[in-house]
């Protein structure tokens, strides 16, 4: 089992950056697909980033293509999503997720660990 949880959310304003942290523990997640997720009030949960081996390969949503970036650190069993020019829009529950087995990094269904989320909101 692998156990997820995230840290970093906040209140901010637009234009302002934010960095979001998921530890994973249990076991290690290296060769794990490992994404970020978010949920607006009233919407769907939505795909926003991820990244797995081999290379190192990133996936990210076109909402979020050149302000977020995530990366991970194998030896702390960490991904960080880093969140730049925060928009009204960014405001949600941000999850992270973990999976070994990922054939469509979009699909929320294909995870196998979930973190509770952080809470971020950007006011206008």
């Amino acid at each position: 089992q692998v156990q997820l949880v995230e840290s970093g959310g906040g209140l901010v304003q637009a234009g302002d950056s934010l960095r979001l942290t998921c530890a994973a523990s249990g076991r290690s997640t290296s060769t794990y697909v490992t994404a970020w997720f978010r949920q607006a009030p009233g919407k769907e949960r939505e795909f926003v980033a991820s990244i797995r081996l081999p290379g190192t390969k990133i996936s990210c949503a076109e909402s979020v293509l050149g302000r977020f970036t995530i990366s991970r650190d194998d030896a702390k069993n960490t991904v960080y999503l880093q969140m730049n020019s925060l928009v009204p829009e960014d405001t949600a529950v941000y999850f992270c997720a973990a999976g070994q087995f990922i054939m469509d990094v979009t699909s929320r269904g294909e995870y196998d660990f979930w973190g509770p989320g952080t809470q971020v909101t950007v006011s206008s």
